[in-house]
């Protein structure tokens, strides 16, 4: 006989019978929300006061010897499947994609199975999909000035200022008017065939979950060798460094990929949350401003920020909001407002040393620059922001004549006017506007106009202070209102005065050059291609010391 079924209802647990009310409210509720509610999106916010972070090593494996110590020789070896190296690079030539795939490394002679190598920057790479030589620079077109000091009731035809564009000569560094320059625009012929000079991104931990190598799970493997090595950008972060800023350390390596020969390479801590970490502790938020990124203040949805802003530490705890705080701030505040204001959001003192800095490194490609090279730190304590510089290997480019008043990045760096100094070689012999940009830079607009003037409507559109938050472009709306404010002159003319003696009057730039050229040889750098490139690096440094120690910023 075989047992009766039992009723519906009784399937149902006795628990939820007894309390199917509440349930069944429930159940209507959330079908309301989804007929009426269903194509609204959810706009997540943190706002946890808590510093955690989810993101921690579990594997940090020990080196031989320091990754960074400059007292020792370093080397790196990569192996991999051809195959998947074909495949990576035809990804790239054929849709512009940048793909992992798996290597083997062994770094000092430790080794490590399973990392991951990906291509590293953009405009660098142009030639390997058929374009033009690769200039070391990291976007999109040039725009609008990144930071000019403006004038409104000057700016008229005889003004020569534009964004400190030089043209590039061929086969070397920029062109070097009235002071001489060179020894920072170095152009790349990248080819597949010769894997070992190409840029490589080497993630420790993208396909072993936690892993490290003495802390970092990120290492950058810079475009150039031997008379292309960036003797440059190690110069910049030497000097950044003795001045007490936070600057990447780096080595020069020998670099063996599979069976091609070794090559002599660059390798920089990259701008991560290990990175952070290690130089400024768990006390802030970073924040990478990404290639193209914008200034703008566009709501206050943070998805709206995530392809302007890559959160590189606690995640989870913190998120986008002060980032968009300063945005829709700098963005909104009137000329008066700003210059009263401007110390609750930023660290003036600290901002003030980091655009002086890019101004006498001549820095072609800083945040006003295409690659937006910059990390943005909240302080939680102070509240306010400071801006980290990353990606030196346009530095020292351009007219090594050019005054703290002048323009240096592609963006803008600088401008004649509204403060400027009667010493400041801007109205007739400061930077130059050549009729070509250097190969494999992107192009200045093709209306005629030049970096910084503005009629009303463009002023009009980029908020109270003028000048646009930038997208692709070349600029950035806080330092061009930073420089454009003759509030701030004396905090960063001070801070210019300071930062020269210490990099240029000191004698310090041209013993650190001798010093790297010397570590670069001692690493299997051809001696006579360093020569040839810290010899023509020199001549721009002592052009630039000779020039500045003229300038009343300095004698004043």
């Amino acid at each position: 006989m075989t047992a009766p079924r039992k009723r519906l209802a009784h399937r149902v647990p006795l628990r939820l019978r007894h309390h199917w009310k509440p349930a069944g409210s429930l159940a209507v509720g959330l079908s309301v929300l989804l007929i009426f509610f269903g194509d609204v999106r959810v706009t997540p916010f943190v706002t946890s006061a808590s510093t955690a972070d989810g993101d921690e090593i579990t594997d940090n494996v020990t080196g031989a010897v320091d990754l960074f110590d400059d007292s020792r020789t370093h080397s790196i070896q990569l192996e991999y499947s051809e195959t998947d190296f074909t495949d990576m690079m035809e990804k790239y030539q054929d849709e512009g994609e940048k793909e992992y795939i798996k290597a083997d490394l062994t770094v000092d002679g430790v080794y490590l199975n399973d990392v991951g190598i990906r291509l590293k920057g953009n405009s660098t790479l142009q030639s390997l999909r058929g374009g033009t030589t690769g200039g070391g620079g990291q976007g999109g077109p040039a725009g609008q000035d990144g930071g000019q000091r403006q004038n409104t009731g000057a700016q008229n035809g005889d003004q020569q200022q534009n964004g400190g564009r030089q043209q590039a000569p061929q086969g070397g560094g920029m062109a070097a008017g009235g002071g001489g320059g060179g020894g920072g625009m170095t152009q790349f012929s990248l080819s597949a065939s010769k894997p070992e000079e190409l840029p490589w991104l080497i993630s420790i931990d993208e396909y072993v979950e936690g892993r490290a190598y003495e802390g970092h799970r990120e290492l950058s493997l810079r475009p150039g060798v031997d008379e292309a090595l960036p003797l440059n950008e190690a110069l910049s972060l030497s000097l950044m460094k003795k001045s007490g800023q936070t600057a990447e350390k780096f080595a020069f390596t020998a670099v063996k990929v599979n069976s091609r020969p070794v090559a002599t390479r660059l390798m920089v801590e990259n701008p991560s949350k290990d990175y952070v970490d290690a130089e400024l502790g768990g006390t802030g938020v970073a924040y990478k401003a990404r290639a193209g990124s914008s200034f703008d203040y566009v709501g206050d949805d943070p998805t709206d920020y995530e392809e302007s802003f890559k959160q590189l530490n606690l995640k989870g705890s913190q998120d986008l909001s002060p980032v968009m705080k300063l945005l829709k701030w700098v963005n909104q505040a009137s000329d008066a407002e700003f210059a009263e204001n401007l110390d609750r959001y930023v660290d003036v003192e600290s901002f003030s040393e980091y655009v002086a800095t890019q101004n006498l490194l001549l820095n072609f490609d800083d945040m006003a620059g295409p690659g937006k090279n910059y990390v943005l730190w909240y302080d939680l304590g102070t509240k306010k922001f400071s801006v980290l510089g990353w990606d030196f290997n346009l530095t020292f480019s351009g007219t090594a004549t050019t005054g703290p008043d002048d323009s240096t990045s592609m963006g803008g760096g600088g401008g004649g006017g509204g403060g400027g100094m009667p010493g400041a070689a801007a109205q007739d012999g400061g930077a130059d506007t050549p009729s070509v940009m250097p190969s494999g830079m992107p192009q200045a607009p093709g209306n005629g106009q030049q970096d910084g003037r503005q009629d009303a409507d463009t002023a009009e559109a980029g908020g109270p202070g003028g000048g646009g938050g930038g997208g692709g472009m070349g600029g950035n709306l806080l330092k061009e209102r930073f420089l454009a404010a003759d509030a701030f002159d004396n905090a960063y003319h001070a801070a210019y005065k300071k930062l020269y003696q210490e990099f240029y009057a000191s004698g310090y730039a041209l013993d650190a050059l001798d010093s790297l050229a010397a570590r670069a040889k001692r690493a299997g750098a051809d001696t006579s291609g360093v020569s040839a490139t810290a010899k023509s690096l020199g001549g721009t440094v002592t052009s630039r010391t000779e020039s500045l120690a003229k300038n009343e910023v300095i004698t004043g």
